[in-house]
């Protein structure tokens, strides 16, 4: 899978450096174009005359060519990979990774990257257990890079423990099951539902709540990402799509989001209904904006929204996939119990607001999947993009591979 990939290496200064021009080669073996990008402490471990042999291309370390004045762009370089290699990653350039330090090539190469980053540490085991180095590399991990775990050996410094830089061959495996995953949708359409949605009290005032959009929006971009033709229908949120795959359709009310998706839902493969749908609207909508000063208080009348999940349970066919979100404060697994069955979904996806940094507004989540066996999934706290990356996963390998 990584025929025809483009690859910038990025190598830091630590004796494993001696390991990249193994990993360069087979990069190159397996039929990848690689750009190594390289700090100044790095040319002390390894040359860049060597690393230029391998690659065919002349190695990027500096802002601008001495003798000539040219510049590298850093920002040409993050639209041209498909991947971006940290290997090896040291204590400083992960902690200037982490906290935004552009002092080098490198570092400004990295935050311009558009494509998936891979960090692989290499350092003693003292640096590698201290608590800024695990902080930071669950900074990097939170922003949505991934981290190729080092491996227990003898180090540097003749000490045993974890800190060696993954093996080139295990690296090389590590992106060529990324992409071998990333296109397992592919031919597949997928409908998402996001955010709130807001119902009219008058003009200027709404009921709502306090969903931020941030799941719905992880799972389409994830969804897309995989190579699925996503529609994402959202409620009224700040964010953006950045998934040219990602056909967005905005809507404000309950009623609109239900027109949508039921519009959408027959030619799906599957649906994840994350949106978070107010179960009631405004019955006497007020047609103008109601004044304190010349109105009576007034009386607000309920009536039930329908509900956008059973209704297109009501309407599966064989082979459709249904997924439903279940946000809960109290009798969390048997009220989601409840809904998965009377929705008639295939699992659904259980947060609730007594975990810390989990449900609405916060970039983590904590979610337990419960599917229609019976059968409860409980996963760690960690970033929406992540979660979404879970639910994905059990979606593609759980249901659809097996329809």
């Amino acid at each position: 899978m990584l025929h025809g990939k483009k690859i910038i290496l990025g190598i830091t200064g630590g004796i494993a450096a001696y390991k990249s021009a193994f990993l360069v080669r087979l990069f190159v073996k397996a039929g990848a174009e690689v750009q190594v990008v390289m700090t100044p402490s790095a040319k002390e471990f390894i040359t860049p005359v060597t690393l230029s042999a391998l690659t065919g291309k002349p190695v990027v370390s500096e802002f601008f060519t001495a003798n000539t004045g040219s510049w590298n762009s850093h920002v040409d370089l993050g639209l041209w990979a498909d991947a971006m290699v940290i290997a090896p990653a040291t204590a400083c350039t992960i902690a200037k990774m982490a906290t935004g330090v552009a002092d080098n090539m490198l570092v400004t190469t990295y935050l311009s990257m558009k494509a998936p980053v891979f960090v692989a540490p290499a350092m003693d085991l003292d640096m590698m257990n201290h608590p800024s180095t695990k902080h930071n590399l669950d900074l990097l991990h939170s922003y949505g890079n991934h981290i190729i775990e080092p491996a227990v050996g003898e180090l540097a410094s003749h000490l045993v423990g974890k800190g060696r830089m993954e093996e080139p061959e295990n690296i090389v495996k590590a992106l060529d099951d990324f992409f071998s995953s990333c296109r397992d949708l592919a031919g597949r359409k997928v409908l998402v539902t996001a955010g709130p949605t807001y119902e009219k009290i008058d003009p200027v005032r709404f009921i709502g709540n306090y969903s931020s959009g941030k799941m719905g929006f992880s799972i389409a971009e994830e969804c897309a990402a995989r190579g699925a033709e996503v529609i994402l229908v959202s409620g009224p949120v700040s964010l953006t799509c950045h998934n040219s795959a990602v056909k967005r359709i905005d809507v404000e009310s309950a009623a609109q989001m239900l027109d949508a998706a039921v519009g959408e839902f027959s030619g799906c493969d599957a649906a994840v209904m994350c949106a978070a749908v107010a179960d009631y609207c405004v019955a006497n909508q007020a047609s103008h904006k109601i004044k304190r000063e010349t109105d009576d208080v007034p009386v607000i009348h309920l009536q039930k929204n329908k509900d956008i999940a059973a209704t297109l349970g009501a309407s599966k066919r064989q082979g459709q996939v249904l997924v439903g979100f279940a946000l809960e404060t109290d009798n969390e697994i048997d009220n989601a119990v409840a809904k998965l069955r009377r929705k008639n979904l295939d699992f659904i996806v259980l947060n609730s607001l007594r975990d810390p940094d989990a449900g609405f507004i916060s970039d983590t989540n904590k979610v337990t999947v419960i599917r229609s066996t019976g059968e409860k999934l409980p996963f760690a706290t960690k970033p929406k993009s992540l979660v979404a990356k879970d639910i994905v996963d059990i979606i593609v390998h759980d249901y659809l591979n097996e329809k």
